[in-house]
């Protein structure tokens, strides 16, 4: 296995750009499942009505 520096500079690019996708996405997945989270914890706020 060849240790040229062309391929260990295309390596840490590629996961430069991983690193930084993952920081995009990680608070966007964290903040829909505590959206999740409380949606399914709340109570209704409208209960059924009687049809009066």
């Amino acid at each position: 296995m060849s240790d040229s520096p062309d391929k260990r500079n295309e390596w840490r690019a590629i996961l430069y750009v991983q690193a930084r996708v993952a920081v995009l996405f990680v608070p966007v997945v964290a903040s829909l499942l505590i959206i999740a989270a409380l949606a399914a914890t709340t109570a209704n706020p409208f209960p059924p009505s009687t049809g009066r």
